[in-house]
């Protein structure tokens, strides 16, 4: 990686083999002869090399010809990422930590193979914050990953890296995940669609099997609505969830008007700021132009909710200092970050409170549930303020200040991990003073992804999403 040297809008779009398409547009291309997949990947491998040395987004190249899962699947020939905190067979992987030194993995997780189903040729894998802990992608002595609207800012966390190469146009779309806003946060800071499924939707991980409440689900950023719902219809033909209503291929807006509530400051008394304010408001004067019924609502959280998923936070960077040695013979905890530190020794001032904070996350569910009441979704922000510059979040920032700004910052994306429902990041009309994307979020009752997808293709015919090579 090289230094960074100033601030700018970094961007790979040129006249190649793929254009400005989507993945959706790009699979279509292919299919028809137009573009072969050796020509998508060779183009794609030449815009990462165009902007990488300035987003710093890739942990590790995909050595000797493309790894593909061959001709068949709705993106079949799609070059993309997988986030480095997902085995792929051949390749380390390092969950963005420099407290172990990664191994090549033997075979593919679970997701992997779901994500192969789709047809993608994976090119390598993107970097991450150490664990995924992290709302933006930052580390203790290395280069941060930058966003490609604005290098002096944050390119979220903690699907960062994915987030920075699609918001780019070095790949149209890439593997992210989510413990508590990690798909979403990513995607609002650099202007991108971000689904999380509903718990269940797609594989479970193999951390998520372990956990007393899983709190993890795998999926894509995207720069269009409807990659997002071609890559879950994949996801679902390669595995039906069993307890959830089949989606299908939602291909656009649905006829029927909504009941949508609305929420401007997080229930754990975070106020959102004037920016991130505005492209709720803006948002929900559009909704009621389109015809949909909109009005505010309460959530219904537990006060001691955000205590609780901290705890819990601190928990999973406990059992990692614990377990560590499964990743990297040569693993050693002190040589986490700060964050993680913090987060563990937290942790170990407060265990005794485990069991009670179980039962108090679990129980979110049905106080969570009552706030649908007679609603189809809830729209709120997806962070209190908006994207922060390089070094606000950074691990070297003491532990006290730096879990003080984070908590007053991603004040809305943990409740759905909690809970199991699905939500989505889209791209509001507005922008911050510098520039950068603002995104606002949707919330569905488990299992309404398709509703989700349906006001996500409406509000992006109704006002495209802006485009980085626009500006």
């Amino acid at each position: 990686m090289t230094t960074f040297d100033g601030p700018t809008i970094v961007h790979a779009f040129r006249d190649d083999a793929l254009g400005e398409h989507d993945a959706v547009g790009l699979a279509a291309a292919i299919r028809r002869g137009e573009v072969s997949p050796a020509e998508a990947a060779r183009d794609a491998r030449a815009r990462v090399r165009a902007v990488d040395a300035r987003l710093g987004a890739v942990q590790v190249h995909a050595d000797g010809p493309a790894h593909t899962a061959g001709t068949g699947g709705a993106f079949a020939g799609v070059p993309t990422f997988v986030k480095d905190n997902t085995d792929y067979q051949g390749l380390p992987t390092g969950h963005g930590s420099a407290s172990f030194r990664p191994k090549a993995a033997k075979q593919h997780a679970p997701f992997t193979r779901q994500l192969l189903s789709s047809g993608v040729t994976v090119l390598g894998k993107t970097r991450l914050p150490e664990f995924g802990f992290s709302p933006t992608t930052e580390y203790d002595g290395a280069e941060p990953v930058r966003n490609p609207w604005h290098t002096d800012y944050s390119a979220g966390g903690s699907s960062g890296g994915s987030a920075a190469l699609v918001a780019a146009g070095a790949v149209p779309i890439a593997h992210a995940n989510d413990g508590g806003g990690s798909i979403r946060i990513p995607a609002a800071c650099c202007g991108l669609v971000g689904l999380k499924p509903s718990r269940g939707r797609v594989v479970a991980s193999a951390l998520g099997r372990q956990l007393p409440l899983d709190i993890i689900s795998d999926g894509v950023v995207s720069r269009s609505v409807r990659d997002a719902a071609a890559f879950l219809a994949a996801a679902e033909t390669y595995r039906r969830s069993p307890g959830l209503p089949p989606v299908g291929l939602v291909e656009g807006p649905s006829a029927r008007r909504l009941r949508i509530g609305f929420v401007l400051d997080s229930p754990n008394g975070v106020h959102s700021d004037a920016s991130t304010r505005a492209a709720v408001t803006e948002t929900v004067a559009t909704l009621e132009r389109l015809g949909h019924t909109v009005e505010p609502v309460e959530l219904g959280m537990d006060p001691s909710f955000t205590d609780d998923f901290l705890t819990y936070w601190g928990m999973l960077s406990f059992l990692l200092g614990v377990t560590g040695r499964t990743l990297g013979a040569d693993f050693d905890r002190r040589r986490m970050d700060g964050l993680s530190r913090g987060l563990r020794e937290e942790y170990l001032r407060n265990w005794r409170r485990t069991p009670g904070v179980l039962r108090r996350l679990k129980r979110t569910k049905e106080a969570y549930a009552a706030s649908f009441r007679g609603l189809d979704l809830v729209m709120s922000p997806v962070l209190a303020h908006t994207t922060p510059p390089i070094g606000h979040l950074s691990p070297t920032v003491p532990y006290a200040k730096l879990i003080e700004r984070i908590l007053a910052y991603v004040a809305f994306t943990p409740v759905d991990n909690v809970v199991g429902t699905p939500s989505i990041s889209v791209p509001s009309a507005a922008a911050t003073p510098d520039g950068l994307p603002v995104g606002v979020m949707f919330a569905a009752r488990p299992g309404g992804e398709r509703k989700l997808l349906e006001i996500a293709f409406e509000l992006e015919a109704d006002r495209p999403f802006r485009r980085i090579q626009d500006q």
